[in-house]
């Protein structure tokens, strides 16, 4: 085990790239260059400081590692605790791997405010690394929340036409929620005393007040997975982004949610979870159906991969309520899945519309004739949306169903209908835009990928292959904490119901 600090390395590294960038002056050509070029050396560095997790971890224990722990507010008891287990490292790791693709992927997407435009991306990145890694109420709280600022500000200034309109709608949508959830925490603060998450994971809340902190909890995550009906922020948010701005939500933010239920709703209120998970069931049946029948009838691409990350998500809650070691493995397995495949998908949208400045799906017809390269790497994360075998969206959506078959076969049939609505409309989306006759004039002088969209897309292709061939890389680093978390949910759920057998 390594004695540096990694944790907070990695958190705050990206900070010290966008002190550098502050200070940056000349004329705008230089200064867009220079900044460009410190943001990608800072994120790969934080990348391969990161890949140090990876390596040092410890995939036979579900005990938090890497820990680092100060005082931060001695009279209050809150302190800067860090640290990661099974469940969160790899979301570590997803953060600093799709940082970097990003920054390069910007290159010819943005032009103006380049300096600013960097600094907010390595912002983004402290924010999102420091929520998978705290372990205490407020910094998490802190990370959880500033995640807000940046990405505001990136959708805001550099997103499409309705920016101002989406950007202010994502804000208000996510911050009403987390109003929420910091009037649980100061209730959860004023009875457990405390602040530390591993201390407040042991504590037995009363089982009534456990169902208003659930509540408070569920109205912060689900807006950030996001679950139906609070969902309708994310395509607005999706297409006035700029495409490295929809690469992040879709492939990390949306996780914070997810993450959320895992790390709180589950293990500090086991008997609110097991009352509430046929509401939840319901939601995230809705969800994958009803997301995927919209999705069929968008005419923006953009629009249409927005839809189908709220239905993935509903297989993602479904995995993490039904509270079986497949399912929970599973629902892990498919977010880190539909981070890299989201993703992925959002920056092959942005390659055409650089090209062509239209993200209409009639505008297109017929680009494998002029992109063949591009035709097969949109086909592979296309397959790895549907869930194809060998690929990496098959992994995480077999585990899920397997998981929740075991608990509620109704469910799991209901579900079993978004992976075939799921085919159709990703299917659909591919014949329409690489198919077919070459007709339209715009077209016909389009270029294939070049060197830099190579660069992106070859480590993003690699992932894809790899869970989907060898999924118990990341599996094993789950199993510990996954089966860690149920068995201590089972042990309070059975103690709640013996206190309740007991009587008075």
């Amino acid at each position: 085990m390594t004695e540096w600090p990694l944790l907070s390395l990695v958190t705050f590294l990206p900070l010290v790239g966008a002190a550098v960038i502050l200070t940056i002056r000349g004329e705008d050509a230089l200064v867009a260059r220079n900044a460009r070029n410190v943001a990608l050396l800072t994120s790969v560095v934080t990348f391969l400081v990161s890949l140090a997790l990876w390596v040092h971890f410890n995939p036979e224990t579900a005990d938090f590692q890497f820990v680092e722990k100060a005082e931060w507010l001695p009279g209050l008891g809150v302190n800067y605790h860090m640290g990661v287990d099974g469940i969160s490292v790899l979301f570590v790791l997803l953060s600093t791997f799709l940082t970097p693709l990003c920054i390069l992927s910007s290159e010819r997407a943005v032009t103006v405010r380049v300096k600013e435009y960097m600094i907010a991306f390595l912002v983004l990145e402290t924010m999102m690394v420091g929520m998978f890694c705290a372990l205490d109420l407020v910094p998490f709280y802190v990370f959880f929340e500033g995640v807000l600022i940046p990405m505001f500000i990136i959708i805001g200034v550099w997103g499409g036409p309705r920016r101002v309109y989406a950007a202010f709608k994502f804000f208000l949508y996510t911050l009403a929620g987390s109003v929420l959830m910091l009037l649980a925490m100061l209730a959860m603060y004023a009875t457990a005393t405390t602040t530390d998450i591993p201390t407040l994971m042991d504590f037995a809340f009363p089982k009534t007040m456990q169902t208003w902190l659930w509540l408070a909890f569920f109205a912060s995550f689900a807006v950030k997975v996001p679950m139906w009906p609070v969902h309708t922020w994310l395509p607005d948010a999706h297409v006035e982004a700029p495409t490295a701005g929809s690469v992040i939500l879709a492939g990390v933010l949306l996780k914070m949610g997810a993450y959320g239920f895992l790390r709180f709703s589950v293990p500090m209120f086991p008997d609110a979870t097991d009352y509430f998970t046929p509401f939840v069931y319901t939601l995230s049946v809705v969800a994958v159906i009803y997301t995927s029948l919209v999705a069929l009838a968008q005419e923006d691409m953009k629009k249409l991969i927005a839809y189908s990350s709220v239905a993935h998500m509903g297989f993602v809650t479904i995995g993490i309520f039904a509270l079986t070691p497949q399912a929970v493995e599973g629902a892990l397995f498919q977010m880190l899945s539909h981070g890299v495949v989201s993703g992925a998908l959002f920056l092959c949208v942005g390659v055409v519309y650089e090209r062509m400045h239209t993200r209409e799906i009639a505008a297109y017809g017929g680009l494998v004739h002029r992109m063949p390269v591009y035709a097969f790497v949109f086909m592979v994360f296309m397959l790895g949306a549907v869930g194809l075998p060998g690929t990496s969206g098959f992994v995480g959506e077999f585990l899920v169903l397997l998981g929740v078959f075991r608990v509620n076969a109704w469910v799991a049939a209901f579900a079993t209908t978004g992976v075939i609505l799921g085919a159709v409309y990703m299917l659909y989306l591919y014949r329409r835009i690489i198919f077919g006759k070459l007709e339209k004039p715009a077209l016909q002088g389009l270029l294939d990928l070049e060197r830099r969209e190579v660069l992106v897309f070859a480590p993003l292709l690699a992932l894809v292959v790899w869970m989907g061939v060898s999924p118990a890389s990341f599996l094993n680093v789950f199993h510990a904490s996954v089966t860690a978390l149920i068995e201590k949910n089972q042990v309070a759920r059975t103690a709640a119901e013996v206190l309740v057998l007991a009587g008075p």
